[in-house]
């Protein structure tokens, strides 16, 4: 496996400038945190910047077609720090997708362990590991999963009900965060009458509005045009920056690759590369 330094890409979206701008514009994210916030919320601890969040141990994920033994993930090992931006790239196949359902609680590894501060999803009852996910973790699926039958603002409420806030709470806290994805105006309407890429930006700021400790998205800029990725990528790092988010996210462009704090590159359910942009120390 190859450790090596990552290099910007100039074409497209300018990751160099992203950090640069999340390094010195002032975050109003707290703001938006505060307006979520609610009697149930997660309790800040205050942890030491860049402990281990997750820890993914020998990881292997195999499915049987018929006779046919599937190796989705092969023996994968990695540490995500927390407040790190973490990339997971690869063809379509690789493993990725697989491998982010495993470190949500979604799926659970035929061997290996995975770990959630310190605590082995193998040793957490199944409501264990709902209540793990429904309160630190915030997702983003590839195919958004916004409820067909509630607005936008609804899908947000709903996830922040989920998380336990009061119903004054998730009215204040899914406006703040529509707002802040630049979607307000449209927070009446069905996902059926958005653009993927509306309903794109509802799925993060559902992901987001009860500030999970851990952000996992699938691909959350496939259907972003050029400037609303850059907004989307630039808000992200902000996030890790300046509110100690940590960020799992899978993609396929390569202009956002100077973003990230470590890319793993995946090939056929192995990680074949790794690379880094700064030291997390």
């Amino acid at each position: 496996m190859r450790k090596t330094k990552a290099k910007t890409n100039a074409s497209g979206i300018d990751a160099e400038m992203i950090r640069e701008e999340a390094a010195t514009e002032e975050f109003t994210a707290a703001a938006f945190e505060a307006a979520a916030e609610g009697e149930n919320a997660p309790v800040d601890d205050t942890p030491k910047p860049h402990d281990v969040l997750i820890e993914v141990k020998n990881v292997t994920r195999e499915f049987y077609r018929k006779d046919q033994k599937i190796v989705a993930v092969n023996d994968v090992s990695m540490e995500i720090k927390r407040g790190s931006f973490v990339i997971l790239c690869g063809k379509s196949g690789s493993g990725k997708t697989t491998l982010i359902n495993m470190i949500a609680a979604i799926d659970m590894p035929t061997s290996g362990e995975i770990s959630f501060e310190g605590k082995n999803y193998a040793k957490l009852s199944d409501n264990g590991r709902d209540n793990l996910r429904r309160v630190n973790m915030g997702i983003v699926f590839q195919n958004t999963a916004l409820m067909a039958n509630m607005s936008a603002i609804e899908n947000v409420e709903f996830a922040l009900s989920i998380a336990g806030y009061h119903s004054e709470k998730r009215r204040k806290g899914s406006i703040k965060w529509l707002e802040r994805m630049g979607i307000r105006e449209r927070r009446n309407h069905m996902p059926a009458e958005m653009s993927g890429g509306e309903q794109a930006r509802v799925a993060i700021g559902r992901a987001l509005a009860h500030s999970p400790k851990l952000l996992l998205a699938d691909e959350p800029t496939a259907e972003l045009d050029s400037r609303t990725s850059f907004e989307v990528v630039k808000m992200f790092r902000e996030l890790v920056d300046h509110e100690n988010l940590t960020i799992v996210m899978t993609t396929h462009d390569v202009n956002i690759m100077g973003v990230a704090d470590v890319i793993y590159t995946l090939e056929d359910g192995r990680v074949v590369d790794v690379r880094t942009n700064k030291e997390l120390s």
